[in-house]
């Protein structure tokens, strides 16, 4: 409400309640004191500096002297005074009167800094609340331009940030603004622009500099009823706050790509290392042994030929598990698989499985151990076959010679088998049990690529299920996983 707007309303209650109050008071006016009807005439005062400030409760002296003479003084209904006792209580009527309007406009006012004092700490403090946070990028933007819009009720509000050698718009909150309004606040390159809190309102922009530690970080655009002196003064601090979060949520940003960067630079070097010791050996094999083939000048009997071809026909099927456990980890990595479950028996995913690494099985025995009576699995054959593929060739490639490597499966609870791989190798030492799953964790000297158990446990968690390793009973390693059942009537017989 504007100052003339609440002068006037403050003097229309004053003199409204003088008139009330001297209604009530002329029929018993005889009965009545000169000072206890100065008393009562005080109240319309303290109303109209409540109301409308010192201006309404001066009008309203004014008129309560006037009231007072003319309606309580007697003669009645005239402005004569009679006797110098008359004189005495008008004159002290006007004067405590004005006194007690200034005491009143004094506390109204120093209440009224009060509430604004409070409601700009309490400002103050939820956008410091809100920025203080540790949130990603994005959100802060968001939240600075929703919170100063809602703060200070303005219109619109967009925050501009360098990019490219100019200012652009990376967030706004309340009306859209048009592109004439967006080029109130985007300078144009090579020309000067002003800043900080310029005056503005209606359509016009007002502009507010972010920087921190000396170094320019941004700027605000906001549009709506100019700001008082004192919003404005808010504004720069709520600027200084606003910069800071911005300069810290962007140093979080860059730290976090520098550490992306770092992991992938890692993950790179692993990838590299871990292949190329991998292709090493089957490269080798498969050329010394093609090469034997070939050279005309040694003489290769029938049965080393035989082995010869055996020996290229397993170096190439382990460049192709290797191969595709690559692809498979890219495609997990790249959120693109795709799952196409089928009723199946875990008996015939682990035939299957075995049937594909045939001549890894041969160095190794694998003995199967499942309950008789288990239900169907609902699951994608191609991906499940896999992670058995992987949790057989690991177990296979570090149980020691003589022992074997059992695969069983039973009941387990939430409608659910769970599968185990058995081996009589070192085993995983306890503080390993996570990490084994994780991409390119070579475990042990004879350790392959070290993504096996991670493809693994990527196509169970695809599947909703889970894999752990434990320690087996013979001393070994226990990877168990879960399947998830097909359903009640689907039971193997």
């Amino acid at each position: 409400m504007s100052f003339v707007r609440r002068a006037v309303v403050g003097s229309v209650a004053a003199v409204a309640m003088t008139a009330a109050l001297a209604a009530i008071l002329v029929p018993v006016r005889t009965h009545l004191s000169v000072a206890t009807t100065a008393l009562v005439l005080v109240v319309p005062v303290v109303v109209g500096v409540v109301v409308g400030g010192f201006p309404a409760g001066a009008f309203a002296v004014v008129s309560g002297f006037l009231v007072f003479d003319y309606v309580f003084i007697p003669p009645y209904y005239t402005f004569t005074v009679g006797s110098a006792e008359n004189w005495t209580a008008l004159v002290v009527y006007g004067a405590v009167m004005l006194l007690v309007a200034s005491v009143v406009s004094r506390l109204d006012r120093a209440q009224s800094e009060a509430r604004t004092r409070e409601e700009t700490i309490s400002r103050l403090f939820e956008l410091t609340d809100l920025l203080i946070e540790d949130r990603p990028l994005p959100e802060v933007l968001e939240l600075i331009v929703s919170t100063v819009q809602r703060a200070f009720g303005l219109r619109s509000v967009a925050l501009l940030l360098p990019a490219g050698g100019r200012l652009e718009v990376v967030a706004s909150a309340g009306d859209e603004l048009s592109a004439d309004e967006l080029r109130q606040v985007a300078p144009v390159p090579g020309v000067v622009a002003s800043v900080g809190v310029s005056p503005g309102g209606g359509h016009r922009a007002q502009t507010v500099a972010l920087s921190a530690t000396g170094r320019p970080v941004g700027l605000l655009g906001i549009w709506g009823a100019a700001l008082s002196h004192h919003d404005a003064e808010l504004m720069r601090t709520f600027a200084n706050h606003m910069a800071l979060t911005l300069e810290r949520a962007q140093l979080r940003e860059r730290v976090m790509r520098t550490e992306l960067l770092e992991k992938i630079d890692h993950l790179q070097r692993a990838l590299l290392s871990a292949v190329s010791h991998d292709l090493r050996t089957p490269l080798s094999t498969i050329k010394v042994s093609a090469s034997t083939l070939r050279n005309p000048s040694v003489d290769v009997a029938p049965e080393q030929e035989a082995e010869l071809l055996e020996l290229i026909d397993h170096q190439v099927d382990r460049l192709d598990r290797l191969v595709t456990n690559l692809l498979d980890l890219n495609r997990m990595q790249a959120g693109v698989l795709e799952l196409h479950r089928e009723p199946i028996a875990v008996v015939d995913l682990v035939s299957d499985a075995l049937r594909g690494l045939a001549p890894v099985a041969e160095e190794v025995p694998v003995t199967l151990a499942m309950t008789e009576g288990l239900p169907l699995v609902d699951v994608d054959h191609v991906l499940i076959g896999q992670v058995l593929k992987n949790l057989i060739e690991n177990a296979v490639r570090h149980a020691p010679p003589g022992t074997a490597v059992t695969v069983s499966a039973c009941p387990g609870p939430d409608g659910q088998l769970t599968v185990t791989v058995d081996d009589e190798g070192p085993g995983v030492p306890p503080g390993e049990w996570t990490e084994v799953f994780t991409a390119f964790n070579r475990r042990g000297a004879a350790g392959g690529t070290g993504v096996g158990l991670s493809i693994a446990k990527g196509f169970l968690e695809a599947h909703g299920q889970g894999i752990r390793v434990e320690r087996a009973p013979g001393g070994g390693a226990r990877f168990c996983f879960t399947l998830p059942v097909a359903g009640a009537a689907a039971v193997v017989s």
